[in-house]
């Protein structure tokens, strides 16, 4: 297809013929209003046939009855209609205002005239349109309640938005995010290193990490959760989540956009049900710790109470004045295990280990006491190397089942091949006080057993009696009072274990 610019086979009015089709397949109304100066009044010199679709008023009509056009108009729109003409028309400037009509058929709408003015003469001419823009007024209207619906969840939410370009290395962050940082509330757009900067130093290390792997892959959703450091000179938690929306060559995201969410509220909740969980894990052990403490140390206590009163059944007058002196003794110490316990139970529930001056050798000998004829039986000698006047600050209680529970071991663990010996040595190294208890017993593989050494129910010996509860129970007792266990051993030749005291007053 070839255009010819023949201008001589149409004059000018073919051409005006030409304009007025075209201006009447126009859905919009199309006018030339004119302002007779000297008359003081507009004259319409032109009116499209789409005064029908815009008025649902004809041509013929709106020319015997141009009042009829202002009847459509809604009264309280009339007066700003005409204030918007008069306005364009002393300042000479562009005529645009919006409106609303009551049609017959089509109801309310909404319109917007557009004009331009020109002089022609002594007259003021506007050339210009009518629009009807009720369906755009009403996308309008719903974006914009979206949007406030949007703006008011984030804020009931507390959640901000950030907007990110990696090509210009900026960040578009909301209102909500700057109130998160402590700053005015208002939307911001800042280096991106505005917001890294802010980050707690010890969540830099996983949120660069995270930053990395949603550059490298645009399938993958961006989620962190860090501390950021506010205005006030405090920590806030933040969630951050996000997603890439434009992409480079590579898959890569040059933008992308997501939500900023405190959570410090929720961090907080989530600590204080740790330390709970922490608190009720504490306070198990410890009724664990106590129940075999309460199982360990009267066990010791009935056992001789009964290997006694079998032996007093069967022995003559003599021997038994002789046994009623033993069983007065294991009856002492019975009270005042008993006595202990009692203690212990009192410290469980203040959560707390409570320390009193006690003198080493003298209690050492009660323990020895009570395990007289266990010591008899097994003919055990027993050397004790504690000067008179040591002590130590400690859990009577603790002390009581540490003692018992290791000298107990060095008797049921003794050499079958030699007299048992059990040595009790007492040091001061580096201002720690150490008790060193030593047997020349059957011995412990150290490099078998030394990482299960002290765990629960761990055996070393084929000895029918054994539980192997005991060192696990004396290492937790030890410990709980501040102190350390270390142990040598070699194998058929005995063993040493050695308690550093932690010995402090409180």
């Amino acid at each position: 297809m070839q255009f010819y610019n023949v201008p001589d086979i149409y004059d000018a009015d073919n051409q005006n013929s030409i304009y007025r089709k075209l201006l009447e397949q126009v859905p919009d109304l199309i006018f030339k209003l004119i302002w007779l100066v000297n008359k003081q009044e507009y004259a319409a010199v032109y009116i499209s046939n789409g005064i029908e679709n815009i008025f649902e008023l004809t041509l013929d009509q709106f020319t015997h009855n141009p009042s009829s056009l202002k009847n459509r108009i809604v009264p309280e729109c009339y007066r700003k209609f005409i204030i918007s003409l008069t306005q364009a028309r002393d300042e000479f400037k562009n005529w645009d205002c919006e409106f609303e009509v009551n049609l017959p058929i089509k109801g309310l709408r909404t319109l917007k005239v557009n004009a331009i003015p020109e002089m022609d003469e002594d007259n003021i001419c506007f050339y210009g349109k009518v629009t009807d823009i009720t369906s755009q007024k009403a996308q309008e209207k719903e974006l914009e309640m979206s949007e406030k619906r949007y703006t008011y969840a984030l804020k009931a939410a507390s959640e901000g938005i950030w907007d990110y370009d990696s090509v210009k290395n900026e960040a578009y962050f909301s209102a909500q995010s700057m109130r998160i940082l402590g700053l005015p509330e208002r939307d911001t757009v800042m280096p991106y290193e505005f917001w890294l900067n802010r980050i707690h130093p010890d969540d830099l290390k996983n949120y660069n990490k995270t930053v990395k792997k949603f550059f490298k892959n645009k399938k993958v959703a961006y989620e962190a959760i860090y501390r950021i450091l506010t205005e006030h000179g405090t920590y806030r938690w933040v969630l951050s989540r996000g997603k890439g929306v434009e992409f480079d060559d590579k898959g890569s995201p040059v933008r992308s956009i997501g939500t900023h969410k405190d959570v410090t509220l929720l961090k907080e909740k989530e600590t204080e049900l740790a330390k709970t969980i922490d608190i009720i894990g504490e306070q198990n052990k410890r009724l664990t710790n106590f129940a075999h403490i309460v199982s360990h140390n009267l066990r010791s206590h009935a056992g001789n109470l009964k290997m006694l009163i079998d032996l007093f059944k069967a022995a003559d007058e003599k021997e038994r004045e002789e046994m009623m002196e033993h069983l007065e003794a294991i009856s002492d110490g019975l009270y005042v295990t008993i006595g202990h316990l009692k203690e212990l139970v009192e410290i469980q529930f203040e959560i707390k280990n409570i320390r009193v001056e006690i003198n080493l050798r003298s209690y050492l000998k009660n323990i020895l006491t009570i395990l007289h004829n266990e010591i008899i039986k097994h003919g055990v000698r027993v050397d004790i190397n504690i000067p008179i006047d040591a002590t130590v600050y400690y859990n009577p209680a603790y002390l009581e089942s540490v003692l018992l529970n290791f000298t107990t071991n060095a008797i049921k663990y003794s050499s079958p091949d030699r007299t048992p010996v059990i040595v009790y040595d007492y040091e001061i190294i580096d201002n720690k006080k150490i008790l060193s208890i030593t047997d020349n017993g059957l011995g412990i593989d150290l490099k078998k057993h030394k990482n299960a050494l002290f765990g629960m129910y761990k055996t070393f010996h084929k000895n029918q009696n054994s539980r192997g509860i005991g060192l696990f129970i004396t290492k937790n007792q030890v410990e709980a009072m501040g102190g350390s266990i270390e142990v040598t051993s070699e194998i058929n030749k005995g063993t040493t274990f050695k308690i550093c005291f932690n010995d402090e007053k409180h």
